[in-house]
């Protein structure tokens, strides 16, 4: 290695958490006592004292004061599904005029940020203004832009979570209590605490800014709403893993660069399928900090394409016609002794302990998919999935040829025999010999066992991933707390078998949700309803099965979330739904009426004035091809007329619906059905137009404009 490659090195070691308060800071910092207790709040969750929290703000500004940091906010995230912050500054004035720089224990520990102008679903009416932020220690402050950003819980003046994180954190401790319980049972008597990690591998879209800018679609909806296909899409399979051009490479490198300051363990960065889409993969973290860390790195993915240049896009489908984007929640749980309780080890149908807990894992989701297949449901990635580039809407599990043999040898009682890894030659000497896995990838799978995780697909590229992880905790919190009651009075001589046999039921009553085929066909949806496997295709189908009593008192039972939580994010899930796809309707309607009729018709005006002076010199035959472009787009322009005023006039009608359930519906069957009709005849106007007539910029301009 070169001095310039250690130099760059060192310079990335030393880069890496450069703004965040962490556990190095802390120890370094902090006295050591009060460093203890911290610590022992964040790995076992006890509550912090005022004079430990007042010792580490003093630290804590000190260092972000050292760092340039001038002001501090607390730092949620509401049900809007993006992050909110008021930012408060250091100073307070003194009496002769001069300013010092404070903050205290209680302003680290608590925020009072006004409550009623967020999502509420009804928990707060609008004059009930107060609301409070939480510090939550187990994720740690940084500071950005001149702010010490300090992660907080957002709750109402009644104590309901009005945020995200409060459920997973409340989950999160849900799932380790009932996993503790199993474990002691099993024979684990160390083990204390365990904890969820999720690595969130992010996909996204660059575009030309001035393109970006040019689109109301994109500006107001986050995907286009008209658009022909360019000439070329993904069809060459050319972009995925290509060779990066220079100006992403570089934005990928300031990337890289602005998340690890922030701690962000940014690792894999490539080309995804479609062009122009990209993707980023973190290495994996505790759950809470890495769905905060994906909220940090979709802000800083939008403010470093600026800098270049570029809009990020993340919406789970910006362009019609090719792949949209997902964001796979690599999902698995481990003890704090250091153990991953989802690693199958060299004989898994030996390794007890992981089978109960794939048990567990594959009960929770056969109990609970369809609510499970809600928390990733929103009207962007309603758009994705089923659409054979991502997971169909059925929720199923891959396993892979080895665990499928090992738990059909649970079913059947018969002895597990390994196939063990083999060697393969690639056919060259010069090449090494590769280890065969002992089971291929499932793509097309939504909830794919992988190694020593599961990867759950479906989560879509814009949402936050804590829904998904709030669910997935909670349910297999529930599989794990049925595992105990059922083996916790067997005596210990007989509990061998006692498992051996639950393993079994289990399996049998759930191997229905396990499907190792190819979840694109047509075949599988078929198979599937065969099963009795639900195929819930948007939110509005998924929304009610959020608000049955078994889920209510899944999560009650579990106290991740109230009944009045439960039903206050059923009214704001349903209400994003509609005004999402409202908006969508009424920038289409504006794009439209406004700025493709203007480019339609004096395109056709030139034509008619074009063929005209043909007639006049030449022969009638002499503007066949004129006359025949405009008896085409004149067709067009009657169908675009007819569904346009359909679609005004059911966006108004849509405007009354007051039920937020059947509002929500109307919108899915109607207006969606509209907007596809118009948008038809749209693109079919648009393939025949030239660009310099058209307002705004082409599929093809955007999706190839990067150099």
């Amino acid at each position: 290695m070169s001095s310039t490659d250690i130099k760059k090195t060192q310079s990335v070691t030393e880069l890496y958490g450069s703004l965040v308060f962490n556990d190095r800071v802390m120890r370094e910092r902090l006295p050591k006592d009060i460093y203890k207790a911290v610590h022992k709040t964040i790995m076992n969750g006890t509550h912090l004292e005022l004079d430990v929290a007042n010792s580490v703000a003093a630290a804590m500004k000190e260092w972000a004061v050292e760092l340039g940091a001038t002001h501090f906010t607390h730092w949620f995230q509401p049900m809007t599904g993006l992050t909110a912050e008021k930012h408060d500054s250091f100073l307070s004035p003194e009496p002769d005029g001069t300013v010092i720089m404070e903050f205290s224990g209680k302003e680290l520990v608590k925020g009072e940020p006004d409550a009623s102008s967020f999502p509420s679903g009804g928990l707060r009416a609008t004059f009930e203004a107060r609301g409070y932020t939480a510090w939550d220690p187990s994720s740690p402050a940084f500071i950005k832009d001149g702010t010490l950003y300090i992660p907080t819980a957002f709750i109402s003046y009644g104590g309901e979570a009005l945020d995200k994180k409060t459920p997973l954190l409340r989950s999160m401790e849900a799932l380790s209590n009932q996993a503790v319980k199993v474990l002691h049972l099993l024979g684990d008597a160390d083990v204390h605490h365990v904890t969820t990690t999720v690595g969130s591998e992010q996909e996204y879209f660059l575009i030309d800014k001035s393109m970006y800018m040019k689109r109301k679609d994109l500006l107001f909806c986050g995907r286009t709403l008209l658009g022909a296909p360019a000439p070329k899409g993904q069809e060459m399979e050319d972009h995925y893993f290509g060779v990066l051009k220079p100006k992403v490479s570089a934005f990928m490198h300031d990337l890289d660069e602005e998340l690890w300051k922030l701690g962000v363990p940014a690792k894999t960065k490539h080309n995804e399928v479609a062009p122009s889409q990209h993707e980023l993969a973190p290495v994996f973290e505790t759950a809470n900090v890495a769905v905060d860390h994906n909220q940090l790195t979709m802000e800083v993915m939008k403010k470093v394409a600026d800098k270049h240049g570029y809009a990020c896009l993340l919406h789970e489908k910006p362009f019609e016609g090719i792949n949209g984007s997902g964001k796979h929640n690599n999902w698995s749980i481990s003890t704090d002794t250091g153990i991953n309780l989802l690693d199958p080890g060299k004989k898994p149908a030996e390794n007890t302990r992981f089978l109960v807990f794939l048990m567990a894992v594959i009960t929770a989701v056969d109990d609970y998919a369809d609510v499970l297949r809600l928390s990733v449901a929103t009207a962007g990635n309603d758009h994705r999935l089923g659409a054979n580039e991502a997971p169909p809407a059925i929720i199923s599990i891959f396993v892979g040829d080895e665990l499928a043999a090992v738990l059909d040898s649970i079913e059947s009682g018969s002895d597990f025999q390994a196939a063990g890894k083999t060697q393969m030659g690639v056919g060259a000497d010069v090449l090494p010999h590769i280890t065969k896995d002992t089971t291929d990838r499932n793509r097309t799978s939504p909830f794919a066992f992988t190694g020593n995780k599961f990867e759950f697909r479906m989560p879509g590229s814009a949402v936050s991933v804590a829904n998904a992880n709030i669910v997935l905790n909670t349910a297999v919190a529930q599989a794990l707390s049925d595992i105990y009651e059922e083996l916790k009075d067997v005596p210990e001589a007989e509990l061998a078998d006692k498992v051996q046999e639950l393993l079994k039921e289990r399996l049998t009553a759930h191997k229905r949700v396990i499907f190792n085929g190819n979840g694109y066909t047509d075949e599988w949806v078929e198979e599937a309803a065969r099963r009795g496997l639900d195929n819930l295709k948007s939110l509005p189908d998924a929304m009610p099965r959020w608000i049955s009593d078994k889920s209510v008192k899944l999560f009650t039972t579990h106290k991740v979330l109230t009944k009045e939580e439960i039903f206050s994010r059923y009214e704001i899930l349903l209400e994003n739904d509609s005004k999402a796809v409202h908006i969508e309707a009424l920038t289409m309607q504006e794009m439209v009426r406004k700025d493709f009729v203007s480019g339609l018709l004096a395109y056709m005006k030139d034509l008619t004035e074009e063929a005209a002076g043909k007639k006049a010199f030449l022969s009638a035959d002499a503007c066949a091809l004129e006359e025949s472009i405009l008896k085409k787009l004149s067709e067009d322009a009657k169908e675009i007329t007819e569904k346009l005023a359909k679609l005004t006039a059911d966006t108004k009608l849509a405007e009354q619906q007051t039920d937020v359930l059947e509002c929500a519906k109307y919108y899915e069957s109607t207006i969606l059905k509209d907007m596809e009709e118009l948008r038809t005849y749209v693109d079919d106007a648009e393939s025949e137009i030239p660009d310099q007539y058209l307002p705004y910029p082409t599929y093809g301009a955007m999706l190839f404009s990067l150099r």
